[in-house]
């Protein structure tokens, strides 16, 4: 007697891909490695797995991008076996598992199957691994497929890999798989799709409703959205699919169909496995099915023939400078908006009414862009580091990963102490994979055990793995929610269960995981639920504890950035401080949105983040005085600040050095000897160079420790700066011994004919010698200086003091310059003498006796 696989290749349900099945089973044969390319809704998910049963040793794995479709895959494959799931087929999925020594064919999620192949890279009693929907480009599919890989290529030469796609990323995924293992060809086997014609209608909400604002979804586009099923229900025969981002969304426009000739079914991860089968099964009567991206492609819902698109999704994005990391909702990209409308042309013809206008459509992108370019990859960086390729850059990946966002990634592990300093994964770091959620939310699990127990630290972590919606951002009323019996407890308590399991096995190995951050606070199990969420918030997400700005409503969180509650008037406003889970940062905004968190307080704070804790001396010019204190920092929060009594003269040098580079050496007590020294020492460097120093304001502020340092350090405030003696400390610059003849080439001052000892300027370009015309009566030449370099500029004075002439060379002036001074100034000053030979004059100070 024939087994149920055997009976059903022989007698196949009517699925386009039975045409590809034949070339299928020749490409295995002949390579162990194939790419099958067929659309959504030809039944590759259905009839390629049994097919690869059929021509393999051992249990073959399938992947499913999530739990949801998982479950639903095997449920149909066994239905047409007619079996139950878990004897030829089964299902695994995280939390729950349906196999048995039976079992053929296993419909898994790829964490799952991410996890075995770390556990134990040779996959022992596995014959083939069929990788569902790549094109889908999520981030532990590209990575499972490229570990994968390398067990072909190094471990299980015999292990079959079947790869599928929808879109063209077929021929790209058999190009790498290829590449990988040397000497092998990698077929492609395309199964054309076989959809009925789809008719669009375009219905663009009105131009004064927006889809998106600060908060999200806004709730005149879901008005407009539950507008456009109704009108389609008007229009159309057939059931409806409503494609909607999230889960919260779908429950927006399920509410608003209240009343509508059809059953509503919700259709997303969160929902119990009951609530999951009413949306994909038929009903008595029609049905419109509110879904999330779970029936993109993954899923099939049966009796549709109406699409209402909603034109949004929601995907990973992370903002690495500020460290944060989320969901962010997206219009979809042109190949997701033909995937979601190919679900109305699977059974007949169809009509899709997209929620968005033509024009629009052309400015869609034409792909969704690779988890890989845009999500968080801590996770991602602990999975490559157990595997032992700390970069990947030895796997088969199908893009690289940026380097600054895996440097941050790793740069993270390190910080939890998942990895070491040469990148290699840690027992702690394995430890923390083997939890199997985010690095961050496993670092909290096991180090909140001790202080919580192990049910209240699985709940709230739970809690945080789910990815739930909390009302008002307040996560500790979702807690209480979800112990009440909401909508999504299901999913929570099987994460839960499955987490408490994690933590006991952990003990049970070497006890719990202690790294020093455990809070400080002994506050055992009996933390109320407040601060208990608080806490695992702030052991996973220490950079995002947050303290309220003094006078304000605003937050600022540990890494630095700022933080807003979302409303005025939530159970969270006026928290001292708060645990921060999910925050983003809106464009064009300084501070992230706060969308969920947990009150706080200091002890916990501080006891939950200890590596972020420093203290510093800080010593600063402020409004002319020096001002020395000593702070205590938890990241960018200031803890406290008191004045330092007995501060670092080096730090006390320093802020007077910022002070007179922000304010000027106009702060220091230049007195005129102090001026004149620093001009002729300036001449000297113009002149003659080195080794007479430059003696600019920046010159000097630049080299302030060599002329002003022992002074620097018993200055705190203006006061003292003017105590300073200028000219003693500017003398420490002169070089010796060549300063030993600064009065020779640079004189202070000059003595003239007239016995005068007459200063020189020497701030302008040339020394200037400022002399009444009388006192220079028979001076042939003026001395030059810098050892006759350069000649002084003479500014000859009337009696009165006013400039009368300006001459290099006496001896010309005397002979074509005097006469001219001598005619204009004789009458004007007879007292004074005015001979018509000065050269052979005997000079005068004063009047003519």
């Amino acid at each position: 007697m024939p087994d149920p696989i055997s009976r059903l290749l022989a007698d196949p349900p009517d699925l386009p891909v039975v045409g590809g099945l034949a070339a299928l089973r020749d490409a295995l044969g002949a390579s162990g490695t194939v790419v099958v390319h067929a659309p959504p809704g030809t039944g590759k998910t259905t009839l390629v797995p049994p097919t690869v049963a059929a021509v393999v040793q051992g249990r073959v794995v399938v992947t499913q991008p999530r739990r949801l479709a998982a479950r639903a895959a095997a449920a149909r494959l066994a239905h047409l076996l007619g079996e139950p799931v878990g004897r030829t087929v089964g299902c695994t999925v995280r939390g729950e598992s349906r196999t048995s020594a039976s079992t053929r064919v296993e419909m898994v999620t790829t964490g799952v199957l991410l996890r075995r192949l770390q556990r134990d890279a040779e996959l022992p009693g596995v014959g083939a691994v069929v990788l569902d929907e790549v094109h889908e480009r999520h981030l532990d599919a590209d990575l499972t497929l490229a570990l994968a890989v390398d067990v072909r290529a190094h471990l299980r030469e015999d292990l079959v890999l079947v790869a599928m796609s929808a879109t063209i990323e077929a021929e790209r995924t058999a190009a790498l798989l290829a590449g990988a293992v040397p000497g092998v060809t990698v077929p492609v086997v395309g199964v054309p799709g076989a959809l009925h014609p789809v008719a669009e209608v375009w219905a663009p909400p009105p131009r004064q409703i927006g889809r998106l604002d600060d908060r999200g979804v806004t709730p005149g586009f879901l008005d407009h959205v539950a507008s456009t099923v109704r009108r389609a229900l008007a229009e159309q025969e057939g059931d409806v699919l409503v494609f909607l981002p999230g889960a919260g969304e779908v429950t927006g426009v399920g509410r608003r169909l209240g009343g509508v000739e059809a059953d509503v079914r919700p259709l997303h991860g969160r929902l119990s496995h009951r609530e999951q089968d009413l949306a994909l099964v038929l009903g008595p009567r029609r049905r419109v099915v509110v879904s999330t991206a779970v029936a993109e492609s993954s899923l099939t819902v049966p009796g549709v023939r109406v699409v209402v698109d909603a034109g949004l999704a929601r995907v990973p994005r992370t903002d690495h400078r500020r460290g944060l990391a989320g969901l962010a909702t997206v219009s979809v990209s042109r190949a997701g908006a033909t995937q979601r409308a190919g679900r109305a042309g699977r059974e007949g013809p169809g009509a899709v009414y997209r929620c968005w206008s033509e024009v629009d459509h052309a400015r869609l992108a034409a792909h969704p862009d690779p988890e890989i370019a845009t999500a968080d990859l801590t996770a991602f960086a602990l999975e490559l580091a157990c595997w032992g390729s700390p970069d990947g850059s030895d796997l088969a990946l199908l893009d690289p990963p940026p380097p600054a966002a895996l440097a941050v990634a790793q740069r993270t592990l390190g910080e939890l102490g998942a990895v070491a300093d040469d990148g290699g994964v840690t027992a702690r770091g394995r430890a923390i994979a083997r939890v199997g959620v985010d690095p961050r939310l496993a670092r909290a699990l096991l180090d909140a055990v001790p202080h919580l127990g192990v049910r209240r630290a699985a709940e709230i972590v739970g809690l945080l793995a789910e990815d739930l919606r909390a009302p008002g951002g307040d996560l500790v009323a979702a807690l209480r929610a979800l112990r009440r019996g909401s909508a999504e407890s299901a999913s929570w308590a099987a994460q839960v269960r499955r987490l408490e399991q994690a933590a006991r096995d952990r003990a049970a190995q070497d006890g719990p995981a202690q790294d020093g951050s455990a809070a400080r606070r002994g506050a055992g199990t009996d933390l109320p639920d407040d601060l208990a969420v608080g806490l695992v918030v702030a052991l996973a997400h220490p950079d995002r504890i947050a303290r309220r700005r003094p006078g304000g409503t605003t937050y600022l969180m540990t890494s630095g950035t700022g933080a807003v509650l979302r409303g005025e008037h939530g159970a969270l406003s006026g928290v001292p401080w708060l645990a921060v889970a999910e925050a983003d940062r809106p464009p064009g905004r300084s501070d992230a949105t706060v969308r969920a968190a947990a009150p706080l307080d200091l002890d916990l704070a501080v006891g939950a983040a200890p590596s972020l804790l420093r203290e510093e001396h800080g010593v600063a010019w402020v409004d002319g005085q020096v001002v020395a204190r000593r702070s205590h920092w938890l990241g960018a929060i200031e803890l406290s600040s008191e004045r330092w009594q007995d501060p670092d003269p080096a730090l006390v040098s320093g802020a007077v050095r910022d002070g007179l580079a922000r304010e000027g050496l106009s702060l220091l007590p230049w007195s005129a000897g102090s001026r004149a020294l620093r001009s002729r020492v300036a001449f000297c460097h113009r002149v003659l160079g080195a080794p007479w120093p430059e003696v600019s304001d920046e010159a000097l502020l630049e080299g302030l420790d060599r002329w002003l340092g022992p002074e620097l350090a018993r200055v705190r405030g203006v006061r003292d700066l003017g105590r300073i003696d200028v000219l003693a400390a500017l003398r420490r610059l002169l070089p010796w011994p060549e300063a030993a003849r600064l009065d020779e080439l640079a004189p202070e001052r000059v003595e003239v004919p007239s016995g005068s000892m007459v200063r020189v300027d020497y701030d302008a370009e040339q020394p200037v010698l400022a002399v009444r015309v009388q006192e220079v009566f028979g001076w042939g030449r003026a001395p030059a200086l810098a050892g006759g370099r350069v000649p002084l500029l003479l500014h000859l004075l009337s009696p009165a003091g006013r400039p009368a002439a300006v001459t290099a060379d006496l001896e010309s002036f005397w002979r074509t310059g005097y006469p001219q001074v001598r005619a204009e100034l004789r009458g004007r000053y007879p007292k004074h003498a005015w001979p018509e030979d000065p050269a052979t004059e005997p000079p005068r100070r004063g009047v003519r006796r």
